[in-house]
C-alpha cells in the first residue's frame, strides 16, 4: 500500500461529506471507494475527478507511504 488517501478522508470530514456522497457526486463505483479505503491503486481519471471537484492538487488528497524494506 504505497499510497494513503487519509488526506481525502480528512477533506471529506471538513466538507461534512460522506464517502457515499462523494461516490455519487463523481459517479464512482463502490469498488473504487473500497480500493481507496484500502490504499490500493485507482486510475488517474479518478484522481482527476476528485481534484477537479475540490479544486485541489493530488498531494492534497493522497500521500505516498514509503514501504518498509525487508
Amino acid at each position: 500500500m504505497p499510497f494513503s488517501f487519509k488526506p481525502l478522508w480528512v477533506k471529506l470530514a471538513q466538507e461534512e461529506m460522506t464517502k457515499e456522497e462523494l461516490r455519487q457526486a463523481l459517479g464512482l463505483s463502490s469498488a473504487t471507494i473500497a480500493k481507496m479505503g484500502k490504499g490500493e491503486n485507482v486510475s488517474l481519471d479518478v484522481i482527476d475527478k476528485i481534484c477537479s471537484h475540490f479544486n485541489v492538487q493530488p498531494n492534497d488528497i493522497m500521500e505516498h507511504k514509503k514501504e518498509q524494506e525487508g
